[in-house]
């Protein structure tokens, strides 16, 4: 297609809304594939940032501040390298080659999970400094343990909480690098409705975007932009409206 026709870029746009609304097996399975590993990515990474979080808030110990910075740090981590880095750990030849998990969905979950985890602990332990101190004070005060305090806080932060781990999930589901490295961008071979390369494997929207868009099959990437625009402004219209009534 001659993306430079404007004509052409039309019936592109027309085609992609056609296969969308067709139901079409090849855009469903990427997008299928897509939501079950940012997914899991993002119910892992809040199950392990959001007790850290907490951890880094109420207790002291040496190297608290070190620990605090590599978060910080974290999460601005380039995707394509932590895809070098997950790849490295699970070729044969690494450190956890025996889970042959190398161009695989775990592999991408893996990578997607530490991009993600210093997201979620950052703008939770941000949320959970923002409670003021007076409210944590009060609990003491009426005799309340560190647990209760830790429950004061979690429901006076809980929005800010929420907030990133959609943050999170919005980061996943827009990531290309990483898991392009350790995912391979695999489909099934044969086409499916005339499109594509089969049912994805590890073909995500936005690595199948790529590929279709070098192949020069403009409508099924806009089809399949179309669907990843989609679930990040959801993603993001959620957030915000939490942070209003936050």
């Amino acid at each position: 297609m001659d993306i430079s026709s404007g004509d052409s870029l039309l019936q592109g746009i027309i085609k992609g809304f056609e296969l969308i609304f067709s139901l079409n097996p090849y855009i469903l399975s990427i997008t299928g594939v897509s939501i079950e590993v940012s997914g899991t990515a993002t119910i892992l990474a809040t199950l392990t940032a959001i007790p850290l979080a907490f951890a880094l808030s109420f207790t002291h110990f040496r190297g608290k501040q070190a620990l605090i910075t590599l978060i910080n740090t974290g999460m601005g981590l380039p995707p394509v390298f932590v895809g070098l880095v997950v790849f490295l750990m699970v070729v044969p030849a690494g450190p956890l080659g025996l889970l042959n998990i190398v161009f695989t969905r775990k592999a991408m979950i893996l990578a997607q999970y530490i991009l993600i985890t210093p997201i979620i602990t950052g703008i939770s332990l941000a949320a959970i400094k923002a409670v003021p101190l007076s409210i944590i004070e009060t609990v003491y005060t009426l005799g309340g343990s560190e647990k209760d305090a830790v429950v004061a806080t979690l429901k006076e932060a809980r929005f800010g909480i929420i907030t990133a781990v959609l943050a999170g999930l919005g980061r996943a589901l827009a990531e290309v690098g990483a898991i392009l490295i350790v995912g391979g961008n695999i489909a099934r071979t044969g086409s499916i409705g005339g499109i594509g390369e089969g049912l994805s494997e590890t073909r995500t929207l936005t690595t199948a975007i790529t590929s279709e868009t070098s192949k020069g099959d403009i409508s099924t990437s806009i089809a399949l932009g179309i669907i990843l625009i989609s679930l990040v402004l959801s993603v993001n219209i959620l957030a915000n409206f939490i942070q209003r009534r936050d």
